[in-house]
């Protein structure tokens, strides 16, 4: 008796080509997480080299122009739109920019030898880039705009010492406009234009009060100098956000006890940086 074998090699077929897509998926898979894995050492590295670099190029060059140059360049993406839409894009990363040039600015007025001013700048700033910038939580922003408002300032008071009111009174608005938008942009409110325009203007109206009288705390040979404006003007914006929070919460039932907490706060902590922190050894 004869027998006869018969293979079905249709389902084997069917059974190897299901495992050829499973290992092309695999694979596939696992250069995403490859590229994914690049291209994030990649941004951390370019964020690194941002932040050190920045500081690192001005100090040895003496001039602040190329550390500048160096933040513009790493917001080529600003440019990179059609005309109409250029000034948004600026208005957008205002606070980012702000941060930016106030880093390279101080770094350049702590002077031309290094100190531990340029070390706390470097790591400061690679922190904004790689930690603080990215968030976009309420919190976060606001916080971004508190830390933009201190060092812009602290840039501002510093860098216009020797030259016309004027100038520190544009650049304080600026200050004030920017990262008034930046908080408000992330909230509910559809038209804030107005608004920000007032916190400029607030802030433009401190920066000529507090010119005649600058104030500039030092601590030894670390470099560090930090401006009493800087820090009234961050109260200021800390004081000025809750208020505004309080009114849109409240609306038409508000109430002078929604706000007095942080206004009792913030107008207590001024009257002391003023009071007793103005010591006329520290006048520029």
């Amino acid at each position: 008796m004869a027998f006869c074998f018969y293979f079905d090699y249709s389902n084997i077929q069917v059974f190897l080509r299901k495992f050829a897509i499973i290992d092309y998926m695999a694979d596939y898979i696992l250069a995403r997480k490859s590229r994914n894995i690049a291209s994030s050492f990649v941004h951390v590295f370019l964020n690194l080299l941002l932040g050190i670099g920045s500081v690192l190029i001005t100090v040895l060059s003496g001039s602040p122009v190329l550390g500048l140059l160096l933040v513009i360049v790493s917001k080529w993406r600003i440019f990179a739109v059609r005309l109409r839409y250029l000034w948004l894009n600026i208005k957008s990363n205002l606070v980012d920019l702000i941060v930016g040039f106030s880093v390279v600015l101080l770094s350049y007025y702590a002077g031309s030898a290094f100190l531990p001013v340029h070390l706390i700048l470097a790591v400061f700033y690679c922190v904004w880039l790689l930690v603080i910038k990215p968030l976009s939580n309420d919190n976060a922003t606001l916080i971004q705009a508190l830390i933009a408002v201190f060092l812009g300032s602290s840039a501002c008071a510093i860098m216009t010492a020797g030259l016309n009111s004027i100038v520190f009174v544009l650049l304080e608005f600026l200050v004030g406009y920017a990262c008034s938008r930046h908080v408000l942009s992330q909230s509910d409110d559809k038209d804030f234009t107005l608004t920000t325009l007032i916190c400029g203007l607030v802030f433009a109206e401190i920066a000529w009060l507090c010119d005649s009288w600058s104030i500039i705390y030092t601590f030894g040979s670390s470099g560090i100098r930090i401006p009493q404006i800087a820090i009234i003007l961050t109260i200021f914006a800390f004081v000025y956000n809750r208020v505004r929070e309080a009114t849109v919460k409240y609306q038409e039932d508000f109430r002078f006890k929604h706000i007095l907490t942080p206004v009792l706060f913030g107008a207590v902590l001024i009257g002391v940086i003023v009071l007793l922190f103005s010591n006329p050894i520290f006048n520029i």
